[in-house]
């Protein structure tokens, strides 16, 4: 019996290992992430530290925190100008994205590959990938040369990204749709409106919804960035001008506490529509 185990053990097949294919895309990852490595260490040995003075740096954090976040007050500005301009931004974001929503859902159905032909579908979402690789805040100081200072150029700016952005959101919804569906609707004599509006818009409407929120809340943090560069003359404008012009700490706490407060009701508005049209259906 002991001989007989020992044989069976002894012919067992060893355990094959996996060997990791050091394919193209992982070579360039690993040379990416070398190269910055070496560039993060060059940076840190190069870093000139000899006016530092790690001490008074740390104090100095500590006062500029305290008087932001523990003592806000309005400073040069009034409560109803700085209220005002908290509505401009939400407005902004609001414009932008309802603009930006009704363009971009007509050019996603030239860029869903079950409505447009191949190489229609592929130009558009090729042209608006371009669109979205640049920053917004690009798009908007392009358009603030182009149409000089002012709110015109922000909305241009912040509905020209938005645009891109939901268009490749908007596109994908769409194809989820099966072709098999439409083709069969074309066939039985339905046109393309017809099928889009009574056989797509409605399964898609709470996906549509959601991204649709999304872009109003990165639409809303972009104005907040972009006011002071455009001149739009919103609570971006106020934040730059207290922290960079009067070093005002304890306004800029105050901003600060404002924007807080709609980033936490446009998320409760967000948990409410989820719950109201992506709740489980029986």
């Amino acid at each position: 019996m002991m001989a007989s185990e020992r044989s069976t053990s002894s012919t067992t097949p060893p355990i094959p290992v996996k060997k990791t294919l050091l394919t193209r895309p992982r070579l360039v990852l690993r040379g990416v992430l070398l190269g910055l490595t070496v560039i993060t260490i060059y940076s840190l040995v190069t870093l000139n530290t000899g006016g530092l003075k790690l001490g008074e740096a740390f104090t100095s954090l500590g006062q500029n925190l305290d008087a932001m976040f523990l003592h806000p007050t309005v400073g040069q500005d009034s409560w109803n100008l700085l209220t005002h301009a908290l509505v401009t931004s939400v407005s902004l974001a609001m414009l932008t994205t309802l603009l930006g929503a009704v363009i971009a859902f007509f050019i996603a159905m030239a860029a869903a590959r079950n409505l447009a032909p191949s190489w229609l579908a592929n130009t558009v979402k090729a042209v608006m990938a371009f669109i979205r690789a640049i920053p917004t805040i690009l798009w908007v100081l392009i358009y603030s040369v182009v149409m000089g200072l002012g709110a015109n150029a922000a909305v241009v700016g912040l509905t020209f990204h938005s645009i891109a952005y939901l268009v490749k959101a908007y596109s994908e919804s769409i194809e989820e749709t099966s072709p098999d569906t439409i083709e069969a609707l074309k066939a039985s004599g339905v046109r393309f409106w017809p099928i889009v509006f009574q056989a797509i818009l409605p399964s898609i409407i709470p996906a549509l919804l959601s991204w649709t929120f999304i872009r109003f809340e990165i639409n809303f943090a972009n104005a907040v960035a972009v006011g002071a560069a455009a001149g739009a003359n919103d609570i971006g404008y106020y934040l730059f001008m207290a922290s960079g012009f009067y070093f005002n700490f304890h306004e800029v706490g105050l901003i600060v506490y404002l924007l807080l407060g709609v980033a936490v009701i446009l998320e409760l508005v967000s948990m409410w529509l989820r719950g109201h049209y992506l709740k489980p259906t029986n």
